[in-house]
């Protein structure tokens, strides 16, 4: 159910057409194999109901996604990022261990541009184990790595044909971890996961990628480090990192296109903290605390993605076990607004992504099998299911790209 009153969409989201002549892929990374040697704290043990990268065209009229093919990869490639001309593809493998220190792996694929076939280019060990997140610097010279179950975070270089080399800098977390409960938790809620080491759980560049932040989840913590273009390497800020309320777990966080608010999601407390960021100093600063589920929620839940819309007046956040995506409206300082929620028509949506013209958001639901397709309202910000389903195992992520020379 929605709120009677939420601000208005103003034009177009950004602007790509539907009558777009180029085709649009989507590519899904799962979890194909399932977990081992992992803690009994660990939340999620997906079966490995994936097959590796599944590959989509997307409808741009009706979001429908249509099968084009699968690249087979038996190592959860469970995080999926684009370099910004769609030309590499490049995913954190969860399940690969390598060496003494098992780490994980990161692979590099080259994009057909024709097709979005996709060709593996390499393959490098991750710095950690467990890698759950990849993200390309803006200088598109390095890839971000953070590996929850090692507790460490790496920069692997671009090389000029899109393979990876070794890590030019690996950080690894340290810390005691924060209790197993939230103070700030719904009420009856017996959600814990990963207070019990470090788990670095999310490492992305702000906007300009002067500054690169990592979020560490048994830490309660973010840490913020400057960047070096030229070597690959972080070093800590002052202040080197930022608490968030103990035990709350903090998960993921999406910059506004602003720039200069920054909201972070944490999974075992189901809140969002709104940071004000500057991008000059790197530093954060608290200024709100609000829930991801409705008024009245009682239980148990993960708190799982979040997105502000591309415009600036929304913000998404995802709820595993509620099952739901909240939608919040964006004040003029930056503050949320609860507007409604939208059930995802899947059991444990892990993560979901916005096409590029932002007129259809899609959900990966882990434990559902299935990508669901939403119809975003404009003028409202809020979901309309448009029927869609597409039987994915274990779907993790999704990402969009658009072909052509």
């Amino acid at each position: 159910m929605y709120a009677a009153s939420t601000p208005i969409w103003a034009g177009a989201i950004r602007g790509q057409s539907v009558a777009h002549a180029a085709p649009l892929l989507a590519y899904v990374g799962t979890f194909s194999s399932p977990l081992h040697d992992v803690l009994p704290t660990q939340v999620d043990l997906p079966p490995g109901n994936g097959r590796g990268i599944h590959l989509f065209e997307v409808n741009r009229a009706t979001g429908a996604l249509k099968p084009i093919g699968v690249h087979e990869q038996g190592t959860s490639p469970s995080s999926l990022a684009l370099n910004a001309a769609g030309t590499r593809l490049y995913s954190a493998n969860e399940t690969d261990r390598v060496g003494k220190g098992n780490n994980g792996t990161v692979s590099a694929f080259a994009i057909n541009r024709a097709n979005g076939q996709l060709s593996l280019l390499n393959t490098v060990t991750s710095g950690g184990a467990g890698p759950t997140y990849v993200s390309i610097h803006p200088s598109g010279t390095f890839a971000l790595v953070a590996n929850y179950f090692g507790g460490s975070v790496a920069v692997l270089p671009i090389l000029t044909d899109g393979r990876l080399g070794s890590a030019t800098d690996i950080k690894q977390d340290t810390g005691e971890p924060g209790p197993k409960k939230p103070s700030d938790a719904p009420e009856g809620s017996f959600a814990f996961s990963g207070h019990d080491r470090t788990h670095a759980h999310m490492i992305e560049a702000d906007l300009v990628g002067r500054f690169v932040l990592h979020a560490d989840l048994g830490l309660d913590r973010i840490f913020i480090w400057k960047f070096d273009e030229r070597r690959g390497v972080l070093t800590p800020n002052e202040p080197p990192a930022v608490e968030l309320p103990p035990g709350s777990g903090p998960r993921h966080w999406s910059f506004h296109p602003n720039g200069r608010w920054c909201y972070v999601l944490q999974e075992e407390a189901s809140t969002i903290v709104l940071f004000d960021y500057d991008n000059t100093a790197g530093r954060l600063t608290a200024r709100q605390n609000i829930s991801t589920l409705p008024p009245g929620f009682a239980g148990s839940n993960f708190a799982s993605e979040i997105m502000v819309s591309m415009d600036g007046r929304y913000l998404y956040a995802g709820n595993r076990l509620h099952d739901s995506i909240a939608v919040f409206s964006v004040g003029e300082r930056g503050e949320l607004t609860f507007a409604g929620e939208e059930w995802t028509r899947g059991n444990y949506p892990r993560s979901f992504n916005f096409e590029p013209a932002g007129q259809f958001l899609y959900c990966c639901n882990q434990r559902g099998d299935n990508v669901t397709v939403f119809r975003v309202q404009r003028d409202t910000g809020r979901l309309v299911f448009t029927g869609h389903y597409s039987p994915v195992g274990n779907p993790s992520c999704i990402v969009f790209c658009e072909l052509g020379e």
